[in-house]
This record gives structure tokens, sequence and C-alpha cells, in this order.
């Protein structure tokens, strides 16, 4: 006999979205130890652990009034995944990133401003892949991503980040809130925005020295 775990077509969106959040955790859980272990590199863990951190983002954005606590979700199903949690909500990066944020740390660039960009970054460009293309969806992400490149010192005022994401700003000022992107538009910026944090995470390693 079948056990139906819902009634209706919203119950079983939440059931889906369950489903999915406990695979994410138990995904990120495996890739931290395979890490840590040195089963993986460095390149292939930084990018599946992106992908993982912005997926979970995205997917605990939709249902935070019903999972409050991703913590309490976890002891609930009893996952024990301690390295996941870590990763997924008190870091937010991938440990390669905090890694060279703290080489980068200076007395005047601190590893939570690096980390801060990346967030950024991240979110800015996962917005767009979910089509959140209104000038006022869209121009307090880069104001906030702006406002946090501008916070690092190792980065020179000509830097592409800076630039950019300045001119996209002044672009986005001139247009109405209610205003959006056209596709070509979303596709330019989000490719602005990549080629921006590759080349903020390329100046990582060298800064302070």
């Amino acid at each position: 006999m079948e056990v139906k775990l819902w009634n209706d077509k919203r119950e079983r969106e939440v059931y889906e979205n369950f489903a999915e959040l406990y695979a994410i955790i138990k995904a990120t859980e495996k890739l931290e130890k395979a890490y840590v272990r040195d089963i993986i590199s460095s390149s292939q863990y930084e990018t599946e652990c992106q992908k993982l951190i912005a997926h979970f983002k995205t997917l605990a954005s939709t249902f935070k009034d019903t999972v409050p606590s991703i913590e309490r979700f976890a002891d609930t199903y009893k996952m024990d995944c301690p390295a996941a949690i870590n990763r997924l909500v008190t870091s937010g990066v991938p440990a390669t990133v905090e890694y060279r944020a703290a080489v980068a740390a200076s007395s005047t660039t601190s590893a939570a401003a690096v980390a801060e960009c990346v967030q950024n970054f991240i979110t800015a460009m996962d917005s767009l892949k979910l089509n959140m293309v209104a000038v006022d969806q869209v121009h307090p992400l880069l104001s906030d991503l702006s406002a946090s490149l501008n916070k690092l010192s190792i980065l020179p005022p000509d830097f592409e980040g800076k630039t950019k994401m300045k001119e996209w700003i002044l672009r986005l000022s001139k247009m109405g809130a209610a205003d959006e992107l056209t596709e070509q538009q979303a596709r330019q910026l989000h490719f602005d925005l990549e080629s921006s944090y590759n080349s903020f995470m390329a100046a990582l390693p060298s800064a302070g020295t």
C-alpha cells in the first residue's frame, strides 16, 4: 500500500524541497571530507562547493519560514553533518576561499571582507539565473557588491570589478524601478560578474606580498 506524504501540490513541493535540502547537506559533507582527505583537487573542490553553496542559498531563501533553522532541520533528520553546516551556514564560502582570504588579510584587509565580496558575487550571479532582472532587484545587489569591493585596499581603483559595477549601477540609476533588463542585458551583466569574479579570485593569492 502506497503512503502519501502530502495531500496537495503545495505540501508535495515542501517535501520535495526538504529532500533537495537534505541531499545538498549530505553532498556538502561528503565533499568536505573528500577535500580534507586530499581525494579531490582544490580546484575541483572549489567549483563543486560553490555550486552547492549557491543552490543551498537559493533553496533556503524559498522556505525560510518553513525551515527557520538549518541546524534544527539537520538534528530532526539525524544527519550528523557538522562540516556541511559549517560550510553552508556559518562560513558561506569554500575552504579554499577562506584560505586565500587569510593569505590576503592585512592591516586594512580582513578575511571577512574578502568573504563578503565572494558572497555578493555569488548572490548577484545566482539572482540573474533566477530571472530576477527588475531594476529594484538588481541595483541593491550590485550596490552591495560595489561597496564590498571598495573596502579592499588590495584592489586597485581601476580593478575590473569596480569599474564594471560602477558602469552598471550608473546605467540602472537612469532606469525606473519597475523596468527590467532585457535578455541581452542580463546575459552581459552575468558575463561581467563572472569575469570580475574570476579576476577577483586570481588577485587574492598575491595580495599583501
